[in-house]
């Protein structure tokens, strides 16, 4: 069973900053695509940003110049610094893996983090 477990959000001021952190566990041998999504009740769940194995980024507008996703392959795990945060970040952040291959050749698609609250206070 693929785990994903995040880390880092919490309650903070407009203009401050904060660190997610999303590590997947387990005999790993390569995921693709890492990526970051958030979800306010009652909207749909959005993307965020995303970056493949080789480094390639893709943000959403709102967020660019703001945001920043990096991944180390080696530790299975991808990060997002969240600069200038604003009222309107606030929101459940989900960690995403398009897939992950263990050792042994089982593969698992779309999986989620538990997803970790991240509050601006104006």
């Amino acid at each position: 069973q693929v785990q994903l477990v995040e880390s880092g959000g919490g309650l903070v001021q407009a203009g401050g900053s904060l660190r997610l952190s999303c590590a997947a566990s387990g005999r790993i041998f390569s995921i693709n695509t890492m990526g970051w999504y958030r979800q306010v009740p009652g909207k749909q769940r959005e993307l965020v940003t995303n970056i493949t194995r080789r480094g390639s980024t893709n943000y959403a507008d709102s967020v660019k110049g703001r945001f920043t996703i990096s991944r180390d392959n080696a530790k299975n795990t991808v990060y997002l610094q969240m600069n200038n945060l604003k009222p309107e970040d606030t929101a459940v952040y989900y960690c995403n893996a398009d897939r992950i291959t263990y050792v042994g050749g089982t593969y698992y698609l779309d999986s989620w983090g538990q997803g970790t609250q991240v509050t601006v206070s104006s």
